[in-house]
C-alpha cells in the first residue's frame, strides 16, 4: 500500500541519497555549474555597463553638435532680421525695450 501525506513536507533531508559512488561528482559537476553561471553572468554585467557608457557618449556628442546648429540657426535667424530691418522688443517692467534699431558705424 502507498501512503501519500497530503502535507508533504519540503526539505533537502528526504531529496539526498545515502551517498553513492557518484555523490562527489555530482557536487563537483554543481560548483563547475555555479561558477560558470557567475563567470556569464559577470562577463554579461561588464558588456551591459560598456554599452550604457558608448550610449551615454552617443548622446553627448549629439547633443553638443545639437547645439552647435540651434546656434548657428540663432544667428543665422539675426542676422536675417538685421538685414530685413526687423528689430526686436521685449517688455521690462511697464515698459518695451527695443532692440536692433541703432545704426551701424556711428
Amino acid at each position: 500500500m502507498i501512503k501519500s501525506d497530503p502535507i508533504a513536507q519540503i526539505d533537502f533531508n528526504g531529496r539526498r541519497s545515502s551517498g553513492g559512488l557518484l555523490a562527489p561528482f555530482v557536487w563537483l559537476g554543481g560548483l563547475i555549474a555555479t561558477a560558470l553561471a557567475l563567470t556569464v553572468g559577470a562577463v554579461l554585467a561588464v558588456l551591459t555597463a560598456a554599452a550604457v557608457a558608448v550610449i551615454a557618449l552617443i548622446a553627448g556628442v549629439v547633443v553638443f553638435f545639437a547645439g552647435f546648429a540651434f546656434r548657428a540657426r540663432r544667428a543665422r535667424a539675426a542676422k536675417v532680421r538685421r538685414e530685413e530691418g526687423v528689430i526686436d522688443a521685449q517688455k521690462v517692467g511697464d515698459t518695451w525695450v527695443a532692440y536692433g534699431w541703432e545704426r551701424e558705424g556711428r
